[in-house]
């Protein structure tokens, strides 16, 4: 969420940069600072009734003790009025906070500088690329036929259990899946990520704070019973661990990962590039998660990309990194870096990762803050990436690690899986 104080002193600037994500934010951007304005003069007016209350309190304490009864009765009465018009105002303040919070709520983080002006992903910019693009054998095929062949992923099971987009992992799929999840989190955990095990489900409140709601709402499960959501990330509980909390400045970075199955309802998504893994209601991912002093964030984000660019070097995955546009960046984020790996069989790029900085848009909705040197508090920059998103990284490796005599595993990743090769 954006600073009341930025919005209302800088009203022009957060509405020419929103344009950038494709939003015409005038008119909330107005009534935002309308609102404001209304809550800061009624808070001036309960302010001046309660101080004037309460001097009349003490006046009639003295009139009582010189026995000025008479004249303390008046003044009786005019603290019952002013009590009166204390309450209307609370009550009108009330409704004012709530009106301007929800506002707020629907306003989107502000992209960075170098976020490129654009509206769809092609409009991406391309930032780096690395890694050959294998030539696979003649009769080479995509994932979810590979899958059947080798009885490793099941489709159509997951449909008889749940439905379309919830598979169930065989055998050596199974094993592999466990490997890619066992190797993200060592490598995590290597880097200095401390490892957590979160729950999979969370309250509105946490969704609110890192971003999912309102904007994703209709994006995720919802338990009505409960009032709780399935998480569509682990940085949501990850992220919230840390709301309502004041960290000193020492204490910055906060490192953490953890690795979750995520849910995602995903409505509206159909035909052939969501078939197999390309697109799935619930899935595994291993997350990172930073928290961060606000000078040292983007240097944060550039360390995080490195790291992820690690992982598909020793996967040996061809890969790009893309710096997203205005249009096809998220709610929450400030600047994001796309991964996207190349499925040969597929002839395309799936993205596999995305790398975010929120800077204080997160923590201002968490109350995240630091201590700084001088003892006073300020929003911390919060930011994560995926290390990794495993559906479409299993794509990957089933694709371009086909041979004839069968799939290949990642010489990284034998050591967990026991076996070199699924046939």
């Amino acid at each position: 969420m954006l600073q009341i104080a930025f919005i209302r002193e800088n009203q022009e600037k957060v509405v020419t940069a929103l344009a950038k994500k494709h939003m015409d934010a005038k008119a909330i951007v107005e009534e935002i600072v309308q609102l404001d304005e209304n809550r800061r003069s009624t808070q001036v007016e309960l302010d001046n009734t309660l101080a004037e209350s309460n001097k009349l309190s003490k006046d009639i304490g003295e009139m009582m003790k010189n026995g000025e009864k008479a004249k303390a009765e008046i003044l009786k009465q005019k603290t019952v009025a002013l009590k009166e018009k204390s309450k209307d105002l609370s009550e009108k303040l009330e409704v004012y906070a709530s009106e301007l919070t929800q506002k707020m709520y629907l306003l989107p983080n502000l992209p960075a500088e170098i976020v490129p002006v654009g509206k769809t992903p092609e409009e991406n910019l391309n930032v780096f690329q690395e890694g050959d693009i294998p030539v696979l054998h003649e009769g080479a095929q995509p994932h979810w036929e590979l899958v059947k062949k080798y009885d490793i992923i099941d489709f159509e099971l997951g449909v008889k259990i749940t439905g379309a987009g919830f598979p169930v992992y065989k055998g050596k799929g199974a094993k592999l899946q466990r490997a890619l999840i066992s190797y993200f989190l060592d490598k995590n955990t290597d880097a200095g990520y401390q490892e957590y095990q979160v729950p999979h489900l969370v309250n509105a409140d946490s969704g609110y704070g890192t971003g999912q709601l309102p904007d994703k709402e209709g994006q995720m499960y919802h338990v009505g019973l409960d009032d709780l959501y399935l998480i569509p990330t682990a940085e949501v509980p990850v992220t919230n661990i840390f709301r309502d909390v004041i960290l000193n400045e020492n204490d910055l970075p906060v490192l953490c990962t953890g690795y979750t199955p995520c849910f995602r309802r995903e409505a509206g998504s159909y035909g052939a590039h969501v078939r197999g893994l390309n697109r799935l209601h619930q899935f595994d991912k291993v997350e990172i998660v930073r928290v961060e002093h606000p000078d040292r964030s983007y240097e944060a984000l550039d360390g995080m990309v490195e790291h992820v660019k690690d992982i598909m070097r020793e996967l040996k995955l061809p890969f790009r990194i893309l710096r997203l546009c205005g249009g096809d960046m998220s709610f929450a984020s400030a600047l994001t870096y796309d991964f996207e790996v190349f499925s040969t069989a597929q002839d395309r790029w799936l993205e596999i990762s995305s790398v975010s900085n929120f800077e204080t848009f997160q923590a201002n909705r968490l109350k995240l803050r630091f201590r700084d040197k001088d003892g006073k508090n300020q929003l911390a920059h919060t930011l994560n990436g995926s290390s990794l998103a495993l559906p479409r990284v299993m794509a990957g490796i089933i694709e371009n690690y086909q041979t004839p005599e069968g799939i290949v595993v990642p010489e990284v990743l034998r050591k967990y899986t026991g076996f070199d090769i699924i046939n």
